[in-house]
C-alpha cells in the first residue's frame, strides 16, 4: 500500500470531512464539490487523514505543505544525537596504575558525551571470584561518578562481568559551550573536569 499523501483526483470516496484553507471547519461535503472548492481557490485538496471515516481533506498549497514537511524531517534529523558507545575492558587483579589509566579513559569517553561498556574478563579460577569483578566494577562506578552514572549495573555473561555507564545529560554541551566561548573549563575538585 502506497504512503504517498493523495491529492486532487486521486482521492477516490464519495464524501469527505473538508478543512478550508484558513483551517476552518466546512463539514461533511461531496469529493466533487471539495474539489470545486479547491480549484476556485486556486489551491489543491489534500487527504490529511485518510484512515478517519471519512477521510479528512484540506485545501492548501501542496508543494509548499511539502517543502514544510521536508524542513522539519530535516530539522529532527539535525537535533537527534548519535548515541556512541565505547568499551574499556578490565581483569579482575589490574594494578592501580593500570586502572588508573583505563578509568582515565573512561572519564574521557564520559565527558565527550559517550555511553561506555566497562567489561572485567575472567580467565581460569578468576570465574569462580566474581565478586573482585563486581566490587572492581563498583569502584569504577563511584569513582566516575562525578561524569556519568551506572545506566546497567553489573551483570555476569558467561566468562565477562559487563556494566555500562552513560554521560550526565547536557555534559558534552556544557564542555562544547565552554570551549566556543574560549574559556577554559572549570576544574572540578581534582583538578581535571568541569564542574556539573
Amino acid at each position: 500500500m502506497s504512503t504517498e499523501t493523495r491529492i486532487n483526483e486521486r482521492i477516490r470516496v464519495p464524501e469527505v470531512r473538508l478543512v478550508g484553507p484558513n483551517s476552518e471547519q466546512v463539514g461533511i461535503v461531496r469529493v466533487e464539490d471539495a474539489l470545486r472548492l479547491a480549484y476556485e481557490a486556486d489551491l489543491d485538496l489534500v487527504e490529511v487523514a485518510p484512515d478517519a471515516r471519512p477521510p479528512v481533506c484540506k485545501i492548501m498549497d501542496y508543494g509548499k505543505f511539502k517543502y514544510e514537511a521536508a524542513q522539519k524531517q530535516r530539522e529532527a534529523r539535525r537535533n537527534q544525537q548519535m548515541t556512541v558507545i565505547k568499551e574499556q575492558k578490565l581483569r579482575p587483579k589490574i594494578d592501580d596504575h593500570d586502572y588508573e589509566t583505563k578509568k582515565g579513559h573512561v572519564v574521557r569517553f564520559l565527558k565527550d558525551g559517550s555511553k561506555v561498556k566497562v567489561t572485567i574478563m575472567f580467565r581460569g579460577r578468576e570465574q569462580s571470584r566474581p565478586e573482585l569483578g563486581f566490587r572492581l566494577l563498583q569502584r569504577l562506578g563511584n569513582d566516575v561518578a562525578e561524569y556519568g552514572f551506572v545506566e546497567t549495573s553489573a551483570k555476569q555473561d558467561g566468562r565477562n562481568m559487563t556494566m555500562v555507564l552513560a554521560p550526565h545529560k547536557g555534559a558534552k554541551t556544557r564542555v562544547k559551550a565552554q570551549q566556543e566561548r574560549g574559556a577554559k573549563p572549570q576544574p572540578g575538585p581534582d583538578g581535571d573536569a568541569p564542574t556539573s
